[in-house]
């Protein structure tokens, strides 16, 4: 589902224009799919995550340090 489709379900349910039942069956959303990402807009202004960085844990081994064992 798109940002901005996230968004408008968002700005109906604040401003009260449609019911929450209503806004689940037209975007296709589950209520807990939902709930989460209006936690996520009140919490950063955004319906979604951004992510930076690789994903995982950071290499505990450099380069240098796998040429050395080799």
């Amino acid at each position: 589902i798109s940002r901005d489709v996230k968004l408008a379900a968002v700005k109906l349910h604040e401003q009260n224009i449609l019911s929450l039942e209503q806004i689940l069956d037209c975007v296709g959303l589950s209520e807990s799919t939902f709930w989460r990402m209006l936690k996520l807009w009140r919490e950063t202004g955004d319906v979604v995550q951004h992510n930076y960085g690789p994903p995982g844990r950071p290499h505990v081994l450099t380069l240098d340090d796998v040429n050395y064992l080799l």
